[in-house]
């Protein structure tokens, strides 16, 4: 009889244990309780609003942005936003610096004078070099978007027997980068609407705008239809 009064007891404490510890039991066994979860005073409902801006997905093109420490400032600016690295497609390309036809760097104002006087006869436009103070003073006859196309003008310039010119790099190329954020929630748009002084500036737009609308492509398809119906 004791025994048996010994046994029914362990067991009493067995199914007890495994009852708090939501092993065995309905909810229980399927619901974990809010004292059992990491940081339970953190834990928020979510009204019908944050819902509806979680399941907003947006698009949006940032930039051009010119050079690496823009790029590297709107990157910056986006994982704070809460926009992962992932999410984030960049499309890059390399824009054409600016090369000048100029002349040498001038030894004095006499020789200065005297190639005004030459330009001026021969209605060559030039003007002061703006800038680089190592290389002043220094006249610009023109102005490319190559190295290529400032090498040739140097060589017609040559061949009409025009002296002391040469090419000067005025700007180097630079890469400008478009970063492409395609499918954005209404949180991370609000953040993004309420960064101040972003690094893309005025360089903002919505994806959609570019791409015609499901009416619209409806609409022409029924037109050409009809057109081809007659």
């Amino acid at each position: 009889m004791l025994r048996a009064a010994v046994i029914l007891l362990f067991v009493a404490n067995v199914l007890v244990f495994a009852w708090n510890k939501g092993w065995v039991g309905g909810a229980a066994a399927t619901a974990p309780r809010l004292e059992q979860q990491i940081n339970p005073q953190r834990l928020t409902l979510l009204n019908q609003q944050a819902v509806t801006q979680l399941a907003t997905r947006t698009c949006v093109e940032l930039g051009p942005l010119i050079g690496d420490e823009l790029l590297k400032r709107a990157n910056a600016a986006l994982a704070s936003a809460g926009v992962p690295g992932s999410a984030i497609e960049s499309r890059a390309v390399d824009t054409g610096g600016v090369w000048a036809l100029a002349t040498i760097k001038m030894p004095s104002k006499d020789f200065r004078e005297r190639k005004e006087e030459t330009y001026r006869n021969a209605r060559i436009a030039f003007e002061p070099l703006q800038g680089f103070p190592d290389e002043q003073p220094t006249l610009v006859l023109s102005k490319h978007d190559s190295e290529a196309a400032a090498q040739a003008a140097l060589d017609a310039m040559t061949r009409r027997n025009y002296k002391g010119l040469r090419v000067l790099r005025l700007q180097e190329p630079l890469q400008q980068t478009t970063l492409r954020l395609a499918r954005l929630d209404g949180v991370q748009i609000g953040k993004l609407n309420a960064l101040s002084n972003p690094p893309w500036g005025e360089k903002r737009k919505d994806c959609a705008a570019d791409a015609p609308s499901a009416a619209s492509e409806a609409s022409a398809a029924n037109g050409a239809g009809s057109g081809a119906s007659r």
